[in-house]
């Protein structure tokens, strides 16, 4: 092909540029001498005639003057930087390997060097043409050359890459074109500079690049191993073709990411892997025996050669490893299958394994343990001193018993340690020597059992049963007590009506009873928090029962204290005791009262709860269901965290000596529980404590028949009578002699007839001897030989209409449970005033 038949070819040719006149010296210096020639000669001829000449030349130089300044204006003559004819300068843009052109405004070529001649086909400076009159006949480059230029119309940069189609079995060229203005300034803006450059060789050099990439990965994609990388995020970057077959999955899905290393590695497999210890600036490749889980969920028997690179700040780049499948080991090669069975053992267990050298330091370790060195905050497993796994203060037992394993000694005892963390995190170590030749590089075998959630469980049942051991305790003391203070407010009441107000003594025994009254209160106590009181509950608004109590809070709390009472909107209705629901609400108000010396704000908000809201909770204990809440929020110094777990146990307390019983918070815990209820406590020392109630919903469609027996009560308590005395035979049983005396002596004083007996059996014998004649029984709940319930059972069955009333130190709930269904009967709790007695006997043998 002829330079005339492709005009693409490139050829030599002279580079297109404007005609430049060179200056000479000669001529200014001719000039010169000339002008300095004429003015000697007319200074030799008189002034007179000289002067005609003068002024002609004068008017010549003038004349020649004033043109020049209207030729350089109108730009015929211009001042011409002599440093653009450098020829340095001129050579580079001349001689340069990409073709350069300049357009001007109007689009005509103003410069254009030899490569750009030869690229574009052009035989000589005059035959030369712009981009766009070369190219854009050209179907396969007229899109490109049209962007081109548009951006030089706009004086912007743009670069198109364009592959020219060749002629007669030519392959083509690859051409890349670019344009820019030429300067910053408006006028140079409007000049483009076009530069064009063959770059065929280039593309050629990246296909075949592209060619040997493709056949690389075509290979490593049909390798008879598996192959994949992860980055440090823990996501799969690539999977080779075997690996995604072996595991199922589709190759194009894992290629578009959300695929984990936890999801292609089986159990804690996923903890060696990105527990190699970092070695800043170096390349590790570990070894590792582990199973891969298939998308279906099985898992595959695998050796995985991991290599990873650390940059020199010890952060670990993407992974390259390597997977050799050894299921078939299993069939192939008995001692091969031994050893993956016994791999696939060591990994999966869920006890932690590692051996470890003389100083601690672990030589191998299973994937279990290398999790737990990352829970614990280590950078990996191998390397890493065992020690460092152990809080401070346990760590000298560990060390101690691998000593002894370092030493061949046997029969090592288990060692329960805290583990260092920020969490309290428990384990148990077991320690065993190793063989005598292999304790050079292993001194020991350490299996590590985590003990964090047995330790807690055991700990939450220790508490429950020493809360249970404490309630039983409070229980019967409060029984007895009971009993002490049913004698004396009896007594009480006989020195009470044997003497006037005038008598000196009278305030005396004025003071027995109110202290006496005290003492109830505290038994009280005791009872609510062993859950053995009885409870009146009625069906309640929490809104109206603390507005009605917002005058005794604010009385109790201060005026330092800022009480905040917000009401939840329509609240769902409660069944609680109103009289202990009061006293949970001031024990609360009086502990905030307390915690705030200098003042604060006490906030107490009511809320309902539904079943989904108190699932999102996830309080402790309390399930699923609708509740009543109420806050009991202050501003306090709060509860230091080792101490807040035991606010709720009898006779804690935080105060000084003689300033609290420490049965307040235990009986606000008590009137909670045997309500149905929960509390719960958040508190921060410094900034304040929050107690959280969730009292359950009442669904009034629920609502069984009232007792009549407690309707009554309730009547009786609404209603009291002023004339207490009676007629009739009361039965009266009590083990408790005094206070069996002093009732008796109380319900003969009312005109009643007594027949006294100290236990069931001695009741039973009255009864049959006055057969008929009894009227009432009034009889205490525990007592030796025959207990209140058993009595009740025997005497009803000769007598079904017989009445009773029982009266105990524990609550009703106490032995209701262990009475035939149906039982109607009355009770009185002890302590009881002699008032008390009389008006229970007389409303209950009163005829319905």
């Amino acid at each position: 092909m002829t330079a005339e038949s492709d005009p693409y070819a490139p050829r030599p040719a002279t580079a297109h540029e404007p005609v430049r006149r060179g200056g000479s010296i000669l001529l200014v210096l001719l000039v010169a001498g000339v002008i300095v020639a004429v003015a000697v000669a007319l200074t030799t001829i008189g002034r007179a005639q000289a002067q005609p000449y003068i002024l002609g030349l004068l008017a010549l130089l003038a004349m020649v003057g004033l043109f020049n300044l209207f030729a350089f204006a109108a730009g015929i003559i211009r001042f011409v930087d002599r440093s653009i004819d450098d020829p340095v300068v001129r050579r580079i843009a001349d001689l340069a390997y990409d073709g350069i052109a300049v357009t001007d405004p109007s689009g005509h070529v103003a410069y254009s060097n030899s490569a750009y001649l030869a690229l574009t086909g052009a035989v000589n400076p005059q035959d030369v043409r712009p981009v766009e009159r070369v190219f854009i006949g050209n179907p396969d480059v007229s899109e490109a050359v049209f962007r081109l230029l548009k951006a030089a119309r706009e004086g912007k940069r743009q670069q198109e890459e364009v592959r020219l189609a060749g002629t007669n079995g030519d392959h083509g060229r690859w051409l890349r074109m670019r344009v820019r203005p030429l300067g910053q300034s408006k006028r140079e803006a409007k000049y483009a500079v076009w530069s064009i450059a063959d770059i065929t060789r280039d593309r050629e050099r990246q296909e075949d690049v592209f060619q040997e990439l493709q056949h690389a990965i075509e290979y490593l994609d049909h390798a008879p191993c598996g192959f994949f990388s992860v980055n440090p995020a823990g996501e799969v970057a690539y999977v080779n073709a075997t690996l995604a077959n072996w595991l199922d999955y589709d190759l194009a899905e894992i290629g578009s990411g959300g695929l984990k290393l936890t999801d292609i590695v089986s159990g804690d497999g996923a903890a060696l892997l990105t527990s190699v210890t970092p070695v800043p600036g170096e390349v590790t490749t570990e070894v590792f025996d582990i199973d891969l889980r298939m998308r279906t969920g099985k898992t595959m028997p695998a050796r995985l050669y991991h290599k990873l690179a650390f940059g020199a700040d010890g952060v670990p780049g993407a992974s390259r490893t390597l997977v050799i499948s050894r299921a078939r080991d299993e069939r192939a090669d008995p001692q091969r299958a031994a050893e993956v069975r016994f791999m696939r053992f060591f990994d999966h267990t869920p006890m932690a394994i590692a051996t470890v050298d003389r100083s601690g330091a672990v030589v191998r370790a299973n994937a279990r343990f290398a999790k737990l060195s990352q829970g614990l905050g280590a950078d990996g497993a191998a390397g890493k001193s065992i020690f460092s796994t152990v809080n401070a203060r346990d760590r000298n037992l560990l060390v101690a018993a691998i000593n002894q394993a370092a030493q061949g000694q046997g029969d090592i005892a288990p060692v329960e340690v805290m583990l260092d963390g920020t969490k309290e995190r428990w384990a148990q170590f077991f320690v065993t020597s190793v063989e005598e030749d292999e304790r050079e590089a292993e001194a020991a075998i350490v299996y590590m059992l985590e003990t964090t959630e047995r330790r807690a469980l055991e700990n939450q049942i220790n508490q429950s049963q020493k809360m249970d051991m404490v309630g039983q305790l409070a229980g019967g003391i409060a029984h007895d007590f009971n009993n002490v203070l049913s004698a004396i407010m009896m007594a009480n009441d006989f020195l009470l009506n044997a003497h006037k107000p005038t008598d000196p003594s009278f305030q005396d025994i004025m003071q027995i009873k109110q202290n006496a009254t005290r003492a109830a209160t505290l038994v009280r106590q005791l009872l609510a928090f062993s859950r053995r009181q009885t409870l009146r509950p009625q069906v309640l608004d929490l809104g109206d029962a603390l507005s009605d109590l917002t005058m005794l809070l604010r009385r109790l709390i201060g005026e330092k204290v800022k009480l905040d009472l917000v009401h939840g909107r329509d609240l769902w209705p409660v069944k609680v005791d109103v009289s202990q629901f009061e006293q949970v609400v001031v024990n609360l108000a009086v502990n905030a009262r307390d915690a705030m010396p200098d003042g604060g704000k006490l906030s107490v908000r009511t809320a309902n709860v539904t079943a989904d809201e108190a699932t999102q909770l996830a309080y402790k204990g309390m399930p699923a269901a609708e509740y009543v809440r109420i806050d009991v929020t202050d501003t306090g110094t709060g509860i230091p965290a080792e101490i807040v777990d035991k606010i709720f146990e009898p006779f804690f307390s935080t105060k000084e000596v003689g300033k609290g019983t420490g049965l307040g918070l235990s009986t606000v815990y008590g009137i909670v529980k045997q309500t149905g209820g929960f509390i719960y406590v958040d508190s921060e020392p410094g900034k304040g404590t929050s107690f959280r109630i969730f009292l359950p919903r009442h669904h009034p469609e629920k609502e069984v028949a009232s007792d009549p027996v407690a309707a009554k009560e309730a009547s009786t308590e609404a209603k009291p009578r002023t004339d207490l005395t009676g007629q009739g035979t009361i039965l009266l049983v009590e083990d408790e002699e005094g206070l069996r005396s002093l009732n008796a002596r109380g319900l003969r004083s009312r005109g009643y007839s007594v027949i006294e007996a100290s236990n069931g059996v001695e009741a039973l014998e009255a009864l049959e001897e006055k057969e008929g004649a009894v009227d009432l029984v009034v009889s205490d709940v525990v007592m030796p030989e025959m207990d209140g319930p058993t009595l009740l059972k025997t005497m009803r069955g000769k007598n079904p209409d017989l009445k009773i009333i029982f009266v105990s130190g524990y609550a009703e709930d106490a032995f209701e449970k262990s009475l035939p269904e149906n039982q109607q009967f009355a009770f009185l709790p002890k302590p009881f005033t002699l008032s008390q007695l009389v008006a229970a006997v007389k409303e209950t043998m009163t005829p319905q």
